[in-house]
């Protein structure tokens, strides 16, 4: 036994020396009653030990039980000692029982204090992790600087050029102008990441994308919560806002302050000023395509040159190098015609990747006599416009086209692109293709696709939580490019409000119905819900983006016969009640509803039926309210309801039992929703459900009802660290293909006896520990793979705007 604790773990060290003890105790009958006390003590913290080496090891703390095993091994040597003959011992007894006791005494201290400390530490900081993530999601915690690109060219001069003038004393704010699609944003981020800025704004830089119709109250808001202040609910008046706001700023014991405004539109120049406060070691930085004469102003330069030439080789040669690219005339000729324009270089370059000689012929000889020097965002989106050939794949062109249907600088969600597409060009429901032409687009440097966790693949093709990011020039281009036919005549009517001032031909007496499938109605937070009136009766899809307090589905909803898909997103900053629910009761091909970041009142104080509906989806909404007080079944109301998403919903305490009423339901995902801790016995009734997801919630166990779900092929309960065990007949889902028990840190019992029964399973994704778990299953299971889950570290959750 010499050195049977050295450089062991807690578990070890308690598993050495309760066997040290059993074994003096069997052999000796001297100390009987102390030892037999110690044993006892140590056979009730063995199983606890063992969880909490288990979660050190997930959170990378093996130092925090160093101490005690310490301890331990002196009272294993200790122990060892009494066992030894001699006559000796006999004088020492009452010294050998005093020693015993103190170490049985700091073991039972250990976990009475230090343990509590531990819970209570872990609690707080997977309370705050939670926090983090859910204001990643709900965009308000954005405040942080985004990462510049991994590759970016032609801005180490401007880099230090701006650095300088920032830092001059007099200077208090400064405007980076350039036109569209030059770069200023990655100019900022990389500034941002420069040693002498961070050092000298250390934690008080705050980045916010600003974009064309601002929300002042919503910018002091995401400040407060950035700076993990309470935010105030309501703000009086933008006057009051600013008030507050500096009474924070000054609250921030005189620390160097950096205030990035990015993408100021002509005319909110007025938004400076009200944020220009006469304070010591504060400095607003503007990002604007106009130049504000009133303000300082750095004016980032096109690319010229080797730069230019080096930008564009980088964007059209493939990842191994193997792109074929033309002579360097041809070159040239092309790289000219972007006028220097970074993103111009970056959209064409990889439109042309790959491509034959003659592509590349053709693409110069289509450029204007004379290569004008472009200097307007209209030049630039003509020039961008020769990018959008998409060969024979009409619908990828559609695809690229429909991003315009959201606001500028918002995530747009894989899942509302998935749903939109399924029923406007017939793609397939998974999100098969759909991601497919989303990977082209991306490819194309017309957007970035953005997975947030790199395992969801492994069980669906997508996760709730990826989003497509764009930048607003080539939303800019989407929208053109959607608005060359007259108004009755497009097939996708992009709408955008300010206040309440409707566009002319909406307010205009019209002879004919639009004929539009795919109508997008963003509003901002002015809008007073002075709808009037709009015949949409050929639209399939409706998109609403708006920011007020309360909002009212339009009335002409109703006579969108042909609805097939509805997506109500708030982009405010709190919950917004959502009022007119009751006429969706009229459309009778309704089948997908996407809400985002809205209040549900009960759905059945007017009952609303919705017989066609077969996929409602809630994000961040509050739905505590949505199914009580029911006058009608739930299943009576969503009779045909196959696939029903909850995530981020932080009021659902409880699984609605009337929802395991809806026996038709197929997939039924429920993610970080933290204060979810039990599902209902009757989750059995669902006997077509196919895809359960929990992950991320409280769950503490699976009900046993749950392995009457037969048809279950993919089940998902990755991070829920409560859950520490499995069903017991968990072999009774024979239909189980993948299983997800990430992050389950207190799951390391062994395996129920049935799981040797899964023989569909093929995939398991876990850590180590619980991989230990599934290799004697494997002897049963001969198709099963365990995969290691990846520790997955990304900041694809911020803007990423270029």
């Amino acid at each position: 036994m010499e050195g049977a604790l050295a450089g062991a773990g807690l578990g070890k060290g308690v598993s050495d020396l309760f066997d040290i003890v059993k074994d003096v105790t069997r052999n000796s009958l001297m100390f009987e009653d102390v030892l037999e006390h110690l044993k006892y003590t140590l056979a009730r913290l063995k199983p606890v030990v063992e969880e909490i080496e288990a979660s050190n090891r997930e959170l990378g703390r093996p130092e925090e039980t160093k101490a005690l095993i310490e301890k331990m091994k002196k009272g294993e040597d200790c122990v060892r000692k009494y066992s030894e003959p001699g006559w000796w011992k006999f004088h020492m007894r009452s010294r050998y029982a005093s020693e015993l006791c103190k170490l049985e005494e700091t073991l039972i201290r250990f976990f009475q204090l230090d343990v509590q400390a531990w819970n209570l530490r872990n609690g707080l900081e997977t309370l705050k992790g939670v926090n983090d993530i859910r204001a990643r999601m709900n965009g308000v915690g954005s405040c942080a600087v985004p990462e510049a690109p991994d590759f970016t060219v032609g801005l180490d001069g401007p880099l230090r050029g701006l650095k300088m003038e920032l830092l001059k004393k007099e200077v208090s704010i400064l405007v980076l102008t350039a036109p569209g699609g030059c770069g200023k944003t990655t100019l900022v981020k990389m500034l941002c990441r420069d040693e002498e800025i961070t050092g000298k704004y250390e934690g008080n830089i705050f980045f916010i994308p600003v974009s064309k119709s601002p929300n002042l109250k919503v910018i002091v808001q995401k400040l407060f919560h950035h700076k993990n202040k309470q935010v105030p609910h309501e703000f009086p008046s933008d006057e009051d806002a600013i008030n507050q706001l500096k009474q924070l700023l000054n609250g921030m014991k005189q620390k160097p302050i950096l205030l990035i405004l990015d993408d100021v539109w002509s005319g909110s120049e007025s938004l400076l000023e009200k944020f220009a406060f006469d304070m010591p070691n504060y400095k607003i930085l503007a990002t604007s395509r106009t130049e504000f004469r009133r303000f300082p102003t750095y004016k980032l330069k096109l690319l010229k040159g080797e730069a230019a030439m080096k930008l564009f080789r980088h964007s059209a040669i493939l990842n191994d190098g193997s792109s074929y690219i033309p002579s360097e005339d041809i070159v040239k000729e092309i790289v000219k015609g972007c006028g220097g324009f970074p993103l111009a270089l970056k959209v064409i370059g990889t439109s042309l990747c790959g491509q034959h000689e003659a592509v590349w012929r053709s693409r110069v000889m289509k450029w204007p006599n004379g290569h004008p020097f472009f200097a307007t965002s209209s030049d630039l989106l003509d020039c961008l416009q020769r990018s959008l050939d998409f060969k024979d794949n009409e619908i990828i062109k559609k695809c690229f086209l429909d991003l315009g249907s959201f606001p500028e600088d918002q995530r747009i969600p894989v899942a509302a692109l998935v749903d939109m597409w399924s029923e406007l060009y017939e793609l397939d429901e998974d999100g098969i293709l759909a991601v497919a032409n989303l990977c082209e687009i991306t490819n194309r440097n017309l957007a970035s696709l953005l997975v947030t966790m790199k395992d969801a693949s492994e069980v669906g093709i997508y996760c709730s939580e990826d989003f497509v990011l764009q930048h607003d020039l080539l939303r800019e281009l989407a929208i053109h490019q959607s608005s060359q036919e007259p108004i009755e005549q497009r097939k996708r009517l992009i709408v955008d409000i300010s206040e309440n001032k409707l566009p002319k031909w909406w307010k205009e007496p019209r002879k004919q119905p639009i004929s539009a499938q795919l109508l997008s109605i963003s509003t901002d937070d002015k809008f007073s819900s002075s709808w009037g009136n709009i015949q949409g009766s050929e639209v399939e899809v409706l998109v609403l983006n708006f920011q007020t307090k309360n909002y009212a589905l339009p009335k002409f909803v109703e006579k969108m016969d042909e609805l097939k898909v509805l997506i109500v997103t708030n982009y405010g900053f709190f919950h917004a009640e959502l009022g007119n629910f009751q006429l969706l009761e009229s459309l009778s091909c309704l089948k997908k509803i996407r809400l985002e970041k809205v209040s549900i009142p009960s759905l059945f104080k007017s009952p609303v039926q919705l017989r066609s509906l077969e996929k409602i989806s809630l994000f961040m909404c509050n739905i505590s309210q949505a199914f009580r007080n029911c006058t009608i079944q739930v299943s009576d109301a969503f009779p045909n309801l196959k696939e029903i998403n909850i995530d981020y919903c932080n009021d659902l305490t409880e699984l609605p039992v009337g929802l395991c009423d809806i026996i038709c339901l197929k997939k039924l995902s429920i993610t970080n929703c933290l204060k979810l801790s039990a599902l209902p016995e009757e989750i059995e009734k669902l006997v077509n459900l196919e895809v359960l997801k929990l992950r991320s919630t409280s769950l503490e166990q699976l009900p046993e009802s749950i392995t009457s779900l037969s048809k279950l092929s993919i089940l998902d309960i990755s991070d829920c660290p409560e859950i520490n065990k499995l069903p017991i007949d968990i072999g009774n889902l024979c239909n189980l293909e993948k299983l997800n028990m990430k992050g389950c840190l207190r799951l390391h019992k062994q395996l129920p006896p049935s799981t040797s029964n899964l023989e569909k399973l093929k995939l398991v994704i876990c850590d180590k520990e619980r991989a230990k778990l599934w290799e004697p299953i494997k002897e049963f299971c001969t198709s099963l793979k365990i995969k290691l889950a990846e520790k997955d570290i990304n900041l694809h959750w911020l803007p990423n705007r270029s």
